[in-house]
């Protein structure tokens, strides 16, 4: 039986056990998807990344949630790049990975904070009724519509499609009862992984604002802190225009209705060539190192830990 180093890793935090969760298996070289799946089913973290050597970039990654293969995960590949500095595997800097969605700029920081480069942002306004959002996110509809005239609800996308939904209050937010089946509806409807929802009524004086994700399709129903969604907010807040200047370092609250609190950092510029360029970035801890059993591609038994 083959047998690999496995961790849960803990991503948008310094403490283990907070954060958002992501299992990790820092050598991947040779398995195949059908094990991959098996493994992240086994983990049962929100994703696993799996790391693998490549011509086209310092490291190949894959993502699978407990039910599928998705293209990007920002928590994961903030999990994935500290665990290799904490390994001594790369050193501050830039380092390219290869992702399904292409080739991404990974900065690794001398305070070891994790930078991670989106794809080119995407945001368009989607015409959906509030009451069948409020109705999905178990909110009394005035809660959105009190933000709506200013900013709407949108797909926006920087490697993976989210739609965006603005909430007036903190204590609207955290009172949301997600119908999970209407949820994934909607998010079907828009091709979008699922619904983000944000308010700048904060936890932290310090923070841009605080938001919940749900991706019930994806085989989440909420997940604790999210990257590639915070990214997508990102470019929404600038695509329409939420601050006279966008400061230059947002601080994303979230996951603290799930006893998981975390902080995703979120900047949004310019590249080389003038175009709109968005990073997410954080920190996280190890929460388990181990190892893992992998039965044989061809074999439906169940994985040992």
């Amino acid at each position: 039986m083959d047998t690999r180093r496995t961790l849960l890793v803990d991503a948008f935090t310094d403490e283990p056990f907070a954060g958002n969760a992501a299992g990790v298996v820092p050598d991947a070289d040779g398995l195949s998807a059908t094990q991959m799946q098996a493994i992240a089913r086994e983990l049962s973290a929100s994703e696993t990344a799996f790391l693998s050597t490549t011509d086209d970039a310092d490291r190949r990654i894959r993502y699978f949630t407990p039910t599928q293969e998705v293209d990007l995960c920002g928590h994961a590949t903030i999990a994935s790049h500290a665990l290799l500095a904490a390994d001594g595997v790369i050193e501050p800097g830039t380092h390219t990975l290869e992702t399904n969605v292409g080739v991404l700029d990974i900065e690794l920081q001398d305070d070891g904070v994790v930078w991670m480069t989106q794809s080119r942002p995407e945001v368009e306004t989607v015409d959906v009724d509030y009451d069948r959002v409020a109705d999905a996110l178990g909110v009394d509809p005035a809660t959105l519509r009190d933000v709506g005239a200013d900013l709407p609800i949108a797909r926006a996308t920087t490697g993976l499609p989210f739609l965006i939904v603005p909430v007036n209050f903190l204590e609207a937010l955290s009172g949301v009862q997600p119908d999970l089946g209407a949820i994934e509806a909607l998010a079907d409807e828009y091709d979008a992984t699922g619904i983000y929802a944000f308010t700048f009524d904060t936890l932290d004086a310090e923070s841009t604002l605080h938001a919940r994700m749900f991706a019930p399709g994806a085989g989440v129903d909420e997940d604790p802190v999210t990257g590639t969604a915070s990214g997508a907010c990102g470019a929404y807040l600038d695509a329409y225009e939420a601050f006279d200047e966008l400061p230059d370092d947002l601080r994303f609250e979230q996951g603290h209705f799930v006893d998981r609190g975390g902080i995703v950092r979120v900047d949004v510029g310019v590249d080389d060539r003038g175009r709109k360029e968005v990073r997410v970035g954080g920190e996280a801890a190890v929460a388990l190192d181990g190892t893992l059993t992998v039965p044989p591609a061809d074999d439906d038994e169940i994985i040992e830990v």
